[in-house]
């Protein structure tokens, strides 16, 4: 029965160039059976299979992969992908799963019973678990809803291996396909015309046309399409044409699996063109040498950044996946490619167009676009594609702008999204998520798994019109037990509660985790309707009804967005002294108190963030932007200690009006400009004073450095316009010591 249902699948799957999915629903023993059986009816070969899976003996396929590291599948087709959920059902990896089979294939899903696996918990609830709750408290509306997709989109096969029941036979019966438009070589192409010929669609060569203007400095290309249309691999041909021309090329992605298909096309093209370099080989997978002296190479975005400039073309792919501030470190290549997913796990092209085409458009580059539509690894229609897109919420979307465009904090009412009423609306569920996908770019489909059902999570919304016009997730932290405490303490690691976490064992503070508090997760205001303050009417609203001990947030920080939270009543008590790999930020913690016990917690971190704040700027932090800096800083809510002896009073007054050096004392002057710096009453000195305090007196970078920087004619002007920047300092903060001082040489 199972073999001659796959039989069937496989057979329409392939006269449509389309894919199937076969759900095999039982105990995990039958259902591994039950898969095994379709294999063979299928005709699938174990080396064209992989098996996502927990279980690490008695793989289904060639290859096994564990959920967590489905990442491994980017980049690579198989005609057959076995999920195995009965240990755990992991939202990235069933979209990574799903993504990797080929036209003509099959995905199988291994389950449960669809009618009691709901009910169920697995590891991935328990990742879901955060303390105090337990796995059963975790709802299990994700599956419900994953299941009722199941039951209703075309091209889904269920089998009850238990009964050996078909519940359905997923065939759809499809037209004839129409013959694809095969691509052509432009007659006035520079890229070799095996370039062209490597082209599956004449979208695609269109897109590989669009490169060629790269070759010209002072361009940028913009490549957006859905999964499976090529994009990847167009960007990995025209890399091949640069390097076969004797040019470097760097490519960046979140992570080098993501960039699979670019070096594998950029390899095939070279191989082709008899270009590769001798020494070539594919066990260096992240670089290839041209025979010319054209190579190719990977590196990770806060590596790529630092060496854009050298390189004659960036690739960037998977953009989308990055934060705007770091796409924005690539606008000074000489030529860039975005590459992005519209739709998908590895980012949102929306969220890329709203938050980084303003930046684009207004750089010194020639933008031009480019967009892919017509699917390569399957034909169009996939029935499949149609059903994860669903499951996945991966084309979900906010409410159009005119419906929202007109919303101010008057127009709109508060409302808690219960995940059981988000279940049952799907309209508000897909406005509420998309608004999410469309403005943060970490977020995926486990995010949606833990919007639904994790326990420790609330949805907080504001509607204009019953429209979704801002969304905030919070997660509860804190209350953690003496016990846990301590072993964080000592060293341990806690999930789910990152500012007890930090605070306990980086910081040292045992007594972090016992307040309770909630930290936002995420944040969002339509587009349409922003910088009228709804962002911050629905964290008024937010703070109004939950009762808690703190607010707090963690993100990497931005002056922007620093400046966003010090507005709404949050401010520093962490920087961390790393760069976030993925970002290329340093996270930056806040903290709102809302009780005693979180004024407690909230003013003692405050208090030791600026005592140790100058330390860490001098050393780790030295090269970290200094609007960020300054961001921070006006961040803190205590200001720094500016006490002086009349001996420091002195050596300040004396630098700044008379023939002291300021070197010979430096904490003197640190003291000082931290007092500035965190004095949300002193507006003595200019942005460009302050960076000027920041980068010489804070960061302690060579005088010729800062003066490059910042402007000034020489390294002796920028010392000239330090000591004038210390005189209102000395105007606001000094004593009859430092009066008496600089009377000595002003008139």
């Amino acid at each position: 029965m199972t073999a001659a249902l796959a039989a069937a699948l496989r057979d329409e799957a392939r006269r449509a160039n389309q894919r199937r999915l076969l759900v095999l629903a039982g105990a995990r023993d039958a259902c591994r059976s039950a898969a095994r059986e379709a294999l063979a009816g299928a005709g699938i070969d174990a080396a064209a299979t992989t098996e996502v899976t927990a279980r690490e003996s008695g793989s289904l396929g060639h290859e096994r992969v564990a959920p967590k590291n489905a990442d491994a599948l980017l980049g690579t087709t198989r005609e057959c992908v076995v999920l195995d959920c009965h240990d755990e059902c992991r939202p990235n990896a069933l979209g990574r799963a799903v993504g990797a089979v080929d036209g003509g294939g099959l995905f199988v899903l291994l389950t449960p019973p669809l009618d009691d696996w709901p009910d169920r918990r697995d590891g991935f609830d328990d990742t879901l678990a955060v303390t105090p709750f337990e796995a059963d408290d975790v709802t299990g509306n994700f599956r419900t809803r994953l299941v009722e997709t199941l039951r209703t989109h075309r091209g889904i096969a269920i089998v009850d291996v238990d009964t050996g029941t078909v519940e359905r036979d997923g065939r759809t019966d499809p037209s004839p396909q129409s013959p694809r438009a095969m691509p052509s070589v432009p007659a006035d192409s520079e890229f070799p015309r095996a370039a062209y010929e490597a082209c599956l669609t004449a979208g695609q060569a269109d897109c590989l046309g669009a490169f060629e203007r790269l070759r010209t400095p002072g361009n940028a290309l913009v490549v957006e399409a859905d999964r499976g249309r090529g994009k990847s691999s167009a960007a990995g041909l025209a890399a091949g044409a640069f390097a076969a021309a004797g040019q470097r090329v760097l490519v960046t992605a979140p992570g080098f699996e993501s960039a699979g298909a670019v070096f594998e096309r950029a390899r095939e093209l070279l191989g082709s063109l008899d270009a590769l370099a001798e020494s070539d080989c594919d066990d260096r997978p992240r670089r290839i040498d041209a025979a010319n002296g054209g190579r190719i190479r990977f590196e990770s975005p806060s590596t790529a950044v630092e060496s854009a400039a050298a390189a004659d073309l960036v690739v960037v792919d998977e953009a989308a996946a990055l934060p705007v501030d770091r796409l924005a470190g690539f606008l000074g290549a000489p030529n860039v490619a975005f590459v992005t997913t519209v739709h998908g796990y590895e980012g949102a092209g929306r969220g890329f167009s709203v938050r980084f085409r303003d930046r684009l458009d207004d750089s010194a580059l020639d933008v031009a676009e480019a967009r892919l539509d017509e699917p390569i690894r399957y034909a169009a229609g996939d029935p499949v594609e149609v059903w994860a897109f669903r499951a996945l919420c991966l084309d979900a979307r906010p409410p159009v702008d005119p419906l929202v465009a007109d919303a101010t904090p008057g127009t709109v009412t508060y409302e808690r999204l219960d995940s059981r009423g988000l279940l049952a609306d799907e309209h508000r569920l897909r406005e509420a998520f998309g608004l999410l996908v469309a403005a943060h770019y970490r977020t995926e489909p486990n995010d949606l798994a833990r919007l639904l059902d994790a326990p420790n999570v609330s949805v907080h919304v504001l509607l204009h019109r019953d429209h979704v016009v801002s969304v905030a997730l919070l997660a509860r932290e804190g209350g953690l037990p003496a016990d846990r405490r301590r072993a964080v303490y000592e060293g341990s690691r806690i999930k789910g509660h990152l500012l007890p976490d930090v605070l306990t064992s980086q910081l040292r503070d045992e007594e972090a985790g016992v307040a309770v508090g909630q930290r936002v997760l995420r944040i969002a205001t339509h587009d349409a309707a922003r910088s009228r303050g709804l962002g911050s009417h629905l964290l008024d609203s937010v703070r109004e009804r939950i009762e808690t001990d703190w607010f707090g947030v963690g993100y990497g920080a931005t002056p922007e967005l620093v400046d966003f939270w010090w507005r709404n009543g949050f401010s520093t008590v962490y920087l961390a002294t790393t760069r976030n790999e993925r970002s290329g930020e340093h996270s930056v913690l806040m903290v709102d108190p809302l009780t005693d016990d979180g004024r407690a917690l909230h003013d003692r971190h405050a208090q030791w963030f600026v005592e140790r704040v100058g330390g860490t700027l001098s050393d780790s932090l030295r090269d970290l932007d200094p609007d960020v800096v300054r961001a921070v800083l006006a961040g803190a809510a205590v200001t720094a200690d500016h006490d002086c002896s009349p001996y420091e009073w002195r050596v300040v007054a004396s630098a700044a009006h008379g023939p002291g050096l300021a070197k010979t004392h430096p904490h003197v002057f640190r003291r000082l400009a931290l007092a500035h710096l965190t004095d949300p009453e002193s507006t003595a000195l200019s942005a460009r004073e302050e960076r000027l305090l920041v980068m010489r007196v804070l960061q302690s970078r060579p005088a010729s450095a800062v003066a490059d920087e910042l402007g000034y004619d020489s390294a002796r002007e920028c010392l000239r316009g330090l000591g004038d920047a210390y005189e209102p300092l000395i105007e606001r903060y000094g004593d009859e010591a430092a009066r008496a001082e600089r009377a000595r040489y002003v008139d």
